[in-house]
């Protein structure tokens, strides 16, 4: 039979025994009681081996151990016994029976498992689409914080407004209108997770819509193409030369097949990624006439639209018509990706479906960070931060081209007017071994090729070089395995 001393208790150690014999109330020997006998002394081992008893602990009396297990008082009694002959208790006369006081037996340290010798790391990295995250405005975040914790309403704590919280979406409007020139009403304004975030709501409202496709631009990043297709939604691409994106295919498309049920158009209108190049004013123009014509949308992902250099700022899209155009932007590439901070400015008509697709309540984002970023914005420390990123990316920029001209003459510099990354013309069929030629020396660059739609024609040989990365002591150094690596 089998006993189950789940209660039975040791200096407050509940020991969960299971134990199984053929009787109670056997006596020592090879009778029925031994099997109980040797699975007392397993259980107690173990306790005292694992740590549960630890050294020194009084165990109770053979006869009280007996009665709370249920057991003839011999069976623990010689229990007990040999555990005392065994080493791990001790009896003494007026002491009782406790653990002794020995070193648990150490147990042989598991072979380190046999793996290939592995890379290391890249010592630099040029990788594009990260800001200088050493940069962050640490004291002057912790200074709105605070402030926007002080003033913070009791209810900002619970489930708000799956909009986001009133407060930054009133500063965001204000700030939108100013330095991009969009228009956007607080109420139109939905607080997201980042851009993927945005992105996921609007193909599950798309979708919702009987969209059946989303144009996207021939080069960009597959992550984006991969979230519409998981919503169900085709990603057919439009070609890109000088002059940006051809949206006038939007309207008369060279493959009818693959744009029929095209019901929007994903761009990055002020700086085209990863080519670099503004979308001009004619295909501006052609997007919209398309949208309004169709019914169709136009996703703007104003990702970068901050940091331009040479001229005045290209404004958003969406002013030229905000009831055909979602406003995408995020504090991702101005502050830094880790606050998980974005917004859609939207067409009046998508507010409550995009804020059904969202949920309830905010869950997405934390109320604190957003007060934070309202605080940040109105207290003008957002604009300070983004003129004081400006020049030194702007500086990055001017180093970057001067190095190449100065080591590396054979290489041209495009898309460099905005943004935190150029693009470094290749001679045809070299930038797979320049790309692996840069890992050898450390330094993290991806290829154009990288962010080709599936189904784009091969393009030209280039590398995308993201110069706003690398903190400034790693700068030099990065810069200097680049030109190693060059043709």
């Amino acid at each position: 039979m089998t006993y189950s001393w789940a209660n039975a208790r040791i200096a407050g150690v509940d020991l969960h025994l299971e134990l199984h014999g053929s009787g109670s109330r056997s006596g020592p020997g090879s009778g029925p009681g031994s099997g109980l006998r040797a699975g007392l002394m397993d259980a107690l081992r173990d306790a005292v081996r694992t740590g549960r008893l630890a050294p020194g602990t009084r165990l109770p009396s053979s006869r009280s151990f007996a009665a709370d297990l249920g057991i003839a008082r011999n069976t623990v009694a010689d229990a007990y016994a040999e555990l005392v002959a065994e080493g791990w208790l001790t009896a003494r006369q007026g002491s009782g029976t406790r653990v002794a006081r020995r070193a648990a037996p150490r147990r042989p340290a598991p072979a380190a498992p046999r793996t290939r010798p592995v890379r290391r790391g890249p010592a630099y990295s040029l990788l594009p689409g990260t800001p200088d995250l050493a940069s962050f405005p640490r004291a002057q975040w912790l200074t709105a914080a605070r402030r926007a914790l002080t003033a913070a309403p009791h209810e900002a704590f619970g489930y708000g407004d799956p909009r986001g919280r009133t407060e930054l979406r009133t500063v965001l409007a204000d700030y939108l209108a100013r330095a991009r020139g969009v228009y956007a009403d607080p109420g139109r304004i939905v607080v997201c997770a980042g851009f993927l975030h945005g992105l996921t709501l609007l193909g599950k409202v798309l979708t919702a819509r009987r969209v059946r496709a989303v144009a996207t631009e021939s080069y960009g990043l597959d992550m984006h193409r991969d979230l519409l297709t998981g919503a169900g939604l085709r990603t057919p691409a439009l070609a890109l030369d000088a002059l940006g994106t051809r949206t006038e295919d939007l309207a008369d498309p060279p493959d009818p097949a693959g744009a029929r049920g095209v019901g929007a158009v994903l761009l990055t209108p002020a700086h085209q990624f990863p080519t670099g190049v503004a979308l001009h004013p004619d295909r501006r123009a052609a997007a919209v006439d398309w949208a309004r014509g169709t019914g169709g949308l136009i996703l703007e992902d104003d990702y970068d639209g901050e940091f331009r250099f040479d001229r005045q700022p290209v404004g958003a899209l969406q002013g030229l018509d905000p009831e055909r155009v979602v406003y995408f932007g995020t504090a991702s590439k101005s502050l830094a990706p880790g606050l998980r901070l974005g917004w859609l400015v939207l067409p009046d008509e998508l507010v409550g479906e995009v804020a059904a697709a969202k949920g309830e309540a905010e869950w997405a984002t934390s109320a604190l960070d957003q007060l934070t970023l309202a605080e940040f914005i109105a207290s003008g420390a957002y604009d300070r931060h983004v003129r004081s990123m400006r020049l030194r990316y702007r500086r990055r920029r001017d180093q970057l081209v001067a190095a190449l001209a100065d080591r590396a003459p054979g290489i041209s510099v495009t898309g460099i007017a905005a943004g935190l990354h150029a693009v470094l013309e290749l001679p045809p069929g070299t930038e797979r071994s320049v790309v692996e030629a840069a890992a050898w020396q450390g330094l993290a660059v991806e290829g154009l090729s990288r962010f080709a739609h599936p189904s784009a024609p091969p393009g030209r040989d280039a590398l995308v070089v993201g110069y706003a990365t690398p903190p400034d002591s790693a700068w030099t150094g990065a810069l200097d395995a680049l030109c190693r690596v060059l043709p």
